[in-house]
């Protein structure tokens, strides 16, 4: 008896700009992956935190105006980041919809919650607190337009929460990590049902 294969929950997105131009690839199913390639040392370090830690197959080349700052290069890889999320999580059937995480990192813990309910909000706790520092230029103000932009192109609920730390690098790299691993849970299938009473996502 023959069977159905699975559809490939795969995407490449590119999105170019006046400020930026960026190719995310990404792979639901495959822990094979590149990373960041963004000429941004820092955050190539955080996108290859978050494809290790979610174990998803992400690739991402980017170029921006650095030469400014970072901040349109991290906000609009967070948006084709979820642009590339949701485009690979289709009609979301039989995804787990939901995950936590707690991550540790020295001084600092952070908390990230995540549902891929197709709506967006991004509760964002470090920039209430007194978070200091940078880490290669990029502040904890880069790492929330970096998460809004993923979640309002994504889909995506997230609350973040920092339990305890203070140092912006820290801080980044705990919160990436904790949105990996809470992803990781998220997007894995689970049943062959829709997660919801609505029927749809």
């Amino acid at each position: 008896m023959s069977r159905t294969a699975p559809p490939s929950r795969t995407a490449t997105v590119t999105r170019k700009t006046a400020e930026t131009d960026i190719t995310v690839r990404l792979d639901l199913d495959s822990p094979a992956y590149e990373a960041g390639q963004s000429g941004h040392g820092f955050f190539d370090h955080m996108l290859d935190a978050l494809a290790r830690h979610s174990r998803l197959g992400l690739s991402v080349t980017a170029t921006g105006d650095l030469h400014i700052e970072p901040h349109h290069l991290i906000e609009d890889t967070g948006i084709t980041l979820g642009q590339a999320l949701s485009q690979a999580l289709g009609d979301r059937k039989g995804i787990e919809r939901y995950g936590s995480a707690f991550v540790p990192m020295d001084e600092t813990l952070a908390h990230a919650v995540v549902d891929l309910s197709g709506r967006a909000h991004l509760a964002f706790e470090p920039e209430t607190l007194d978070v200091w520092g940078d880490a290669g230029g990029m502040t904890h103000y880069h790492l929330r337009e970096f998460l809004r932009g993923f979640c309002n192109h994504g889909g995506v609920t997230l609350h973040v929460r920092l339990l305890a730390g203070r140092e912006a690098h820290h801080v980044i790299e705990a919160v990436v990590k904790a949105l990996a691993r809470a992803l990781r849970d998220a997007v894995a299938v689970t049943s062959s049902e829709m997660p919801s009473t609505k029927g749809s996502l």
